[in-house]
């Protein structure tokens, strides 16, 4: 195997582990943004602006309490009070 071809690969298995690393970091929301669970997965948007299209998405909104856990299981997404420690145990508060 070529110096060329071992430094491909080692790229390559280097962006897939900083890649899954990536995708457990918190989410944050900001002002302007959305997200929906939509067919299993979720997806992350800009809203549109403006008062008519804020009022239409606040009439049926509610408030996520703290400590809500979400999570998927077959294919559906769940929630939960409780907390998760650093290791991903779950507990009630």
């Amino acid at each position: 195997m070529t110096n060329l071809s071992k430094t491909l690969i080692a790229a390559a298995a280097l962006a897939a582990m900083a890649t899954s690393a990536f995708s457990q970091a918190a989410t944050e929301m900001s002002p302007g943004m959305a997200m929906m669970f939509r067919g299993g997965k979720m997806m992350s948007m800009a809203m549109a602006s403006g008062p008519r299209n804020h009022e239409a998405m606040m009439k049926g909104a509610k408030k996520v309490p703290d400590n809500t856990v979400f999570f998927m299981d077959g294919g559906q997404l769940y929630s939960t009070s409780g907390t998760l420690d650093p290791t991903g145990n779950f507990y009630r508060p």
